[in-house]
């Protein structure tokens, strides 16, 4: 069979479909560009704001008028919402998230194809979920209970993959697909619901720290990189790993709120004073360290005077960059039923406030890096008239441009960066 794979959301959905495809093509069936060429659909889909489920919609929407005869759904938004899912155009079966992990198995024995589990080395999926780095599930489900979140309600508990398993997964992501030489990761990003609580589920917990160490020593993989990571689970024992050059100088830390009254509704395990003097011991033990976070604007019951204390000290973070969100309320959360709920119009000022601040922080972390020359993971190519225009990430998560004579993607080169853009930097590839 010819399989396409698509979904909507966070870096997690993402290493789940890419587990799919090597289990799909361990099988000795082959992935497709569209759902146009393929015998079955599977999207994962997404339920974390009321737009990253409509765009789930969208996307089934999509692959029905193509022509698709089987449409299997699984994800956040298909678990909580059912009914509505299996009553799209298109769509055949639904897999809730307790029984992702036996997908492909189950879908391949019903259409009459067995299923030989295992995996040597890493499947690129074609078209636009086409990744040079590649994201590995150390950690699913969540133990917190924000009050905004309905992520827990689709996920279930906290639960983690053993050390042997990530390893195994990363050293099949270090092999190049045969199909598509020279494809084989440089970079690899852990990643989970609430990855800092990776190894507190074991019979003898364990902290990321020893999975991250595992991986630096057991593992050749060029540069590893950490997914969000919500700063309650971090110490100064855990910012020592940054000493090894392997481990990228960028961390995502979710804020959410500068407000404390805000934090607390939200029932966030983090005060503004212990979120900076965290921030505070990862810029002393990492040097340049990119760190950026989440935001969301509009939480139910935020008054001016909160949201002017959050925006002032989001200005003193002086992050690097960070996504802001739209206060979104999501049938099932505590803060659904919280009151009063703050008008479209006003989430919508404050959100284009926070974005400006990030903005105008995010361009002061860059211009520190003008005129110095810093390795880049070339991302995309594309031929133009004089050459190949090539795009990627330094380790510290600067988005980069530069004109090169061939096409160098999923190559690592020393760039020279000249100045700042709008969505990152421009620079000249020094080598």
């Amino acid at each position: 069979m010819k399989i396409y794979l698509d979904m909507v959301g966070c870096r997690l959905n993402q290493s789940e479909i890419e587990a799919l495809a090597r289990q799909f093509c361990t099988a000795g069936h082959t992935l497709a560009a569209s759902p146009a060429d393929a015998d079955l659909t599977v999207i994962n889909t997404c339920a974390v704001t009321n737009a990253a489920a409509s765009d789930s919609r969208q996307k089934i929407r999509r692959a029905a008028r193509l022509g698709n005869s089987q449409i299997v759904l699984t994800g956040c938004w298909s678990t909580l919402f059912p009914q509505e899912a299996v009553s799209l155009p298109g769509v055949s079966r639904l897999v809730p998230n307790q029984a992702k992990d036996r997908l492909v198995e189950d879908l391949l024995e019903c259409n009459g194809h067995a299923f030989q589990p295992g995996s040597v080395h890493r499947y690129s999926i074609p078209g636009e979920r086409m990744r040079t780095r590649a994201f590995i599930k150390a950690q699913d489900g969540c133990d917190n209970r924000c009050t905004f979140c309905i992520t827990v309600l689709a996920r279930g508990q906290s639960r983690s993959q053993t050390i042997p398993t990530v390893i195994q997964d990363i050293q099949a992501a270090l092999i190049d697909d045969p199909s598509m030489p020279g494809s084989a990761a440089r970079e690899v990003a852990l990643t989970g619901v609430h990855l800092g609580s990776w190894g507190q589920d074991f019979s003898s917990p364990l902290h990321l720290r020893h999975l991250v160490e595992a991986i630096l020593q057991d593992t050749s993989v060029e540069r590893l990189r950490l997914s969000s990571l919500e700063p309650w689970d971090l110490d100064d024992k855990f910012f020592a790993l940054w000493q090894n050059s392997r481990l990228c100088p960028h961390l995502h830390l979710p804020l959410q709120s500068g407000s404390a009254s805000v934090l607390r509704r939200m029932a966030r395990k983090v005060t503004p004073d212990t979120y900076a003097g965290l921030v505070l011991q990862a810029r002393q033990a990492i040097p340049h360290v990119a760190i950026t976070t989440d935001l969301i604007a509009g939480f139910p019951g935020e008054t001016d005077a909160e949201f002017a204390e959050g925006l002032s000290f989001v200005q003193e973070m002086d992050f690097a960059g960070g996504h802001v969100f739209t206060y979104s309320a999501r049938p099932g959360t505590a803060a659904a039923r919280m009151q009063p709920q703050i008008p479209h119009p006003i989430r919508k000022e404050r959100s284009a406030l926070l974005r400006q601040i990030l903005e105008e922080s995010g361009n002061n972390y860059r211009r520190q890096f003008v005129g110095k020359t810093l390795d880049v993971l070339w991302e995309s190519a594309h031929q133009v008239s004089d050459g190949w225009m090539m795009e990627g990430l330094t380790g510290n998560y600067l988005r980069v441009k530069a004109l090169a004579e061939k096409s160098l993607w999923n190559q690592i080169t020393p760039v020279r960066l000249e100045s700042v853009t709008k969505d990152g930097m421009s620079g000249n590839i020094d080598f």
